[in-house]
């Protein structure tokens, strides 16, 4: 069993029976976060570029938990200068085997900077893949065509950008999900902030009614299990 836990944004985690694995934990500074970022515990945490709503407090997490971070190696060299030890790096295209299963980064049309102004490498999405199962986060990205190679893999449960501005909108994100073709899909990135508002019950009837996929909408700190 998998347990997935969205904590507003694109934070995101994942509970297997042998780990805890944590996606972009912007946790201090977020208005909708439900959680204390000292309370949050991981064996592993995915940053998938450099913007401070993503990158978060991996860096005071990854110290108190002494977690494994994976990011490209520009993020990964500047959370080293800052004392991280534990480092794994990944790229576009890479997968990383770990105890708990495999990590593919996948491609984001996005950008990425450090919070010091300094180039964040290429940002990206991740699938992770645990027993059977995978799972697409897309993070931060608008809408691309290789989102078709994506659902190639055959993705169980997806979570995909529609607060557009910065992301995909709804719109874009129906399409995506008829790239992807995902047994469930879940709205992340919208809310946050006043510039990417959305209604997710207006997202979720359009995926019921233009795509075979389930929408399944969660409020900050709902969980789901595969």
């Amino acid at each position: 069993m998998i347990k997935l836990t969205w904590y507003s944004h694109a934070c995101l985690m994942l509970e297997t029976k042998s780990a805890k694995i944590l996606v972009d934990p912007f946790i201090t500074g977020n208005p909708l976060s439900p959680i204390d970022p000292e309370r949050l515990k991981a064996d592993y945490i995915f940053v998938s570029h450099g913007h401070a709503d993503h990158l978060g407090d991996t860096e005071s997490i990854a110290r108190n938990c002494s977690s494994t971070v994976i990011a490209n190696p520009e993020i990964s060299g500047w959370l080293q200068s800052k004392g991280i030890e534990k480092i794994q790096h990944i790229q576009i295209g890479g997968a990383v085997k770990f105890p708990w299963g495999k990590a593919k980064m996948t491609y984001a049309t996005h950008s990425s900077s450090l919070p010091d102004g300094s180039y964040g490498g290429n940002p990206g999405g991740f699938i992770f893949y645990v027993g059977d199962k995978k799972i697409y986060h897309a993070c931060d990205t608008g809408l691309f065509g290789d989102m078709t190679l994506i659902g190639e893999e055959g993705i169980d449960i997806a979570f995909l950008p529609i607060g557009d501005a910065y992301t995909m909108g709804i719109e874009d994100s129906v399409k995506a999900v008829n790239f992807i073709k995902p047994d469930k899909v879940v709205p992340i990135h919208y809310g946050t902030f006043e510039l990417i508002s959305q209604n997710p019950e207006d997202w979720g009837e359009q995926i019921k009614k233009e795509t075979d996929s389930e929408p399944v909408i969660l409020r900050p700190g709902d969980s789901i299990k595969l």
